[in-house]
């Protein structure tokens, strides 16, 4: 490549931009944008499990809620006793806090109890979404739901 310093005269100057940097930083640029989009935007293909239920393992431990409301009140009953907002929290730390008071320094994490919460079919989400804020309020890291399979899958894994 032949690099040009100027026109005919040597002492006019030179009026034409040199690009050679700007290609350069350029096409760096777009090296780094290459390797990088592909790390910024992943997809993991994933073939997610179909499940018609699975059956749960109830230990005496966990705590078993019912939860029922219509657009006005929302009722939540542990075990077999109705329970205020306040005292789903105050039972569930003291739960928590003797199973621990319990087993001291030996806890592993499945001696921590769960919560099963078994919510209606036209429980509104705001009666069941309190229930499981409430039980994550008071210290329970493992809460699922009870639900029955459809008819007819005779409840195995499809």
């Amino acid at each position: 490549m032949a690099m040009s310093s100027g026109g005919g005269d040597e002492s006019t100057p030179m009026s034409d931009i040199n690009t050679t940097p700007l290609v350069d930083v350029m096409l760096v640029l777009l090296i780094i944008f290459l390797i990088a989009v592909p790390v910024v935007v992943q997809s993991i293909p994933l073939t997610l499990p179909k499940v018609a239920y699975e059956v749960t393992t109830t230990k005496p431990e966990n705590v078993l809620l019912s939860v029922t409301g219509n657009g006005e009140s929302c009722q939540v009953v542990w075990g077999m006793t109705p329970v205020t907002s306040q005292e789903l929290l105050d039972r569930g730390v003291a739960k928590l806090k003797g199973v621990v008071d319990r087993l001291g320094a030996n806890i592993k994490p499945d001696d921590i109890p769960e919560v099963h919460i078994r919510g209606d079919v036209n429980t509104p989400y705001r009666c069941i979404g309190g229930a499981v804020y409430t039980m994550q309020s008071a210290g329970y890291a493992k809460v699922g739901f009870i639900s029955e399979p459809p008819a007819g899958t005779g409840g195995v894994r499809q």
